[in-house]
Order: C-alpha cells, then structure tokens, then sequence
C-alpha cells in the first residue's frame, strides 16, 4: 500500500498549446515578486548589524562554551579508546538509541511538527515526542520555534544559526551565545496555535527535563550496565560519543548543508546538497530541495541513490494508518522549479538541455501553474 500522500499531480492535463509559456512566467514572475519583497522587508526590520559570535563578550554563555568543549574531547578520546568488538551489545544499544533519538528530530520536531508536511495519529505523536527525548537537545518549543524563524528569515539576523555569520556560528557558535536580537523579536510573531494546542507535545513539555535526562542519559547508561554487566566507564563512553555524533549530525544541516555542495532546484538560496550529511542525519542533507519545497516530507526526492531512511520509516508508519496526508509538490512544479530555478546540475536538466534549447514549453502545464502559486504563497506563510 503507497503512502496516503496529498499530491496534485494527478490527473493533469497533457502540453499545452502555445503562449502559457509567457503567461505562467508572468504568474511566476509576479508571485516572486512578492516573496523577494517580503524577504528584503524581513530585513530591513533588523537594525542591528551582523556582528561575529565572539563580538561581545557579555553575550558568550559561558557554560555552553566549556560544556560542548569538554564534551568534544570526551567524545574524541571514547572514539580512538573504546572496545567496539568486545563490547558490541552496548555498540548496538548506543546505535538503536542513536537513531530513536535522530528520528524524533527529523521525523517528529522537524517534518511533523516544525513544517507541517504530513499528519500523525496520537500514537506516533507519542513515540516521536519519546524518540525527540531520548536525542538530548533543546525543548520541543524551542526547536520548533527556531526552526520556523529559520525557515521564514533564513540568512537574515533574525535566523538563529545565519550561515552568513560563518561555519562555526551556524554549526555550534550559536549555542555558545545569546540570541540575537531580531531572533527574539521574530520568534514572537511566529505562528504557534497548533503546537499550543498538541496535546502530546503540551504533556512532554511540561515534564520534558526529567524526561531528558531519563531517556537521553540516565536509561542508555544503565541499561547495558545492569543486563549485560558492562562497565561503567564504557557504558558512559559510549553515550557520550552518541551523544556528540548526533548534536553534530543535527549541526551539520545548518553549516555543512548551507555551504558545500551543488544547487538543483534553487541557486538563488544559500542551500545545498549534501551526500555525507543525509548519511549521518537520516535523509536531511538534500537541503536546497527542503529549503525550496519545505511542505514536502521526504525533505527530497526518492529514489536516484538518495539516502533517505527518515522517509520510508514515514511511509511505513503510513502503511499501518498512523502517519497520514504526506504533501509532496506535483511532478510538473519539480520539472519546472529543476529548469527555471535550479544551476543545471539535476539530472533532469540536462536531459531536457538535449532534447530541447528551449525548455520550458515542454514541461509547462495547466496543474503547473496551479502548483506554482502553492509553492509560492507558501514563502509568504507563517511556518
């Protein structure tokens, strides 16, 4: 059984005669417009300008600076020091409790919760709200609400992790000082209603400190201790390095994933694609597709060698009824953003690069135009 998946795809018309080519350029032209108006508003708002993360010194917290670095070493002497082979049930423990972690990030905070793109019953809410607690990071609230602002100010000093401030501001810098001014302000006019009114994310914010610490550090340490008497020393190493590969893997799609890599669907953004990211944060490295269609819940396209395996575990979930409505874009608004959008390096591109000079008369559909004011008006939105 296919994914229940909101797609409008279906059921287009063929080509179209000559002369929408002009029209739906005119349409495009007209909503991008627009979004870059609203973009360039977005920015002239914040007075104050880009300073470096080290700037000023009364904004540094302190804490985060010394607890990161210590955990850093910590993670680098339990990479090179422990016994992976003699110790292989606690590596395959810290591995399961790796990915829950992981998949409660880009499954649940991110792609359910943060964008919106598909639906969940009240079961799977649960077990990605326990899955987002066993990774360890920042509160539900507050990682939705950042991304949100992310996504609506991305590169701008309303942004929480600019990657215009450089790759250790967005990778961690961040975290290790007071969010700027224009984040804050931001982040109050967010749109929030829906996730004040989860029920399961109300439930786990409330009690989500104990919960953390029970499901990220305490149970994953004890656990191989008391059921396979490991040793305390490794059953701690091991999560400590855990722990770090995951913040970095989550890290990675805010520096990594806006720095190095190629353009296909838009090279106007400051994302990109990232191979080795999608490896190590579960299909979240094909990040100029997500930031172009961020309502999608593959955060991709399938298949063509893309690791993904957030996606299928959401198309499994939606085989037994739990996850539900996926939105993805049509085929035709794919086709048109990959020629008109992208830098030329999809597949796609150069395919039609051959068959035709000029390209869009080929791929220009009524359902086309339909899907482009979607996409659009979507950058205007809220979320």
């Amino acid at each position: 059984m296919a994914p229940n998946v909101v797609d409008t795809s279906r059921n287009q018309p063929t080509l179209v005669e000559q002369g929408v080519e002009n029209e739906f350029d005119s349409k495009e032209e007209e909503i991008r417009k627009r979004v870059v108006s609203t973009k360039s508003q977005n920015q002239s708002e914040v007075n104050e300008p880009i300073s470096p993360w080290y700037s000023r010194l009364e904004d540094i917290k302190w804490f985060n600076v010394i607890f990161i670095t210590i955990l850093h070493i910590a993670a680098v002497y339990a990479f090179f020091t422990l016994p992976y082979i003699r110790c292989w049930r606690t590596f395959i423990w810290t591995y399961i409790i790796g990915f829950l972690g992981g998949f409660g990030i880009t499954g649940g905070v991110h792609r359910l919760w943060s964008h919106k793109a598909y639906k969940a019953n009240t079961a799977m809410r649960i077990f990605l709200a326990f899955c987002y607690s066993c990774a360890g990071l920042n509160s539900l609230h507050e990682w939705i609400k950042d991304h949100r602002v992310h996504h609506k100010y991305s590169e701008t000093d309303a942004d929480p992790h600019n990657s215009t401030r450089g790759f250790f501001f967005s990778h961690c810098g961040w975290l290790m000082q007071k969010k700027h001014p224009e984040v804050i302000r931001k982040g109050k006019q967010i749109d929030f209603s829906d996730i004040e009114a989860d029920e399961v994310i109300t439930f786990f914010e409330k009690y989500f400190g104990i919960m953390r610490v029970m499901f990220s550090y305490v149970i994953p340490i004890v656990v191989p201790v008391y059921f396979w008497n490991e040793e305390w020393k490794y059953a701690i190493l091991f999560q400590v390095f855990r722990y770090v590969l995951v913040l970095n893997s989550v890290w990675s799609t805010n520096s990594v994933a806006h720095m190095f890599g190629n353009k296909p669907y838009d090279q106007s953004i400051a994302p990109v694609e990232n191979f080795i990211v999608a490896v190590f944060a579960l299909g979240e490295g094909w990040h100029n597709y997500h930031h172009t269609f961020p309502y999608d819940y593959r955060a991709s396209e399938v298949g063509k060698g893309l690791i993904n395996p957030t996606t299928h575990l959401i198309d499994l979930f939606s085989k037994i009824g739990w996850a539900y409505d996926c939105k993805v874009p049509s085929e035709s608004l794919l086709k048109m953003t990959i020629v008109k959008r992208g830098n030329g390096t999809h597949e796609y591109s150069k395919i039609m690069r051959k068959k035709s000079g000029n390209v869009g008369k080929d791929t220009v559909t009524e359902d086309t135009k339909e899907c482009i004011n979607t996409s659009y008006e979507w950058c205007l939105a809220e979320t």
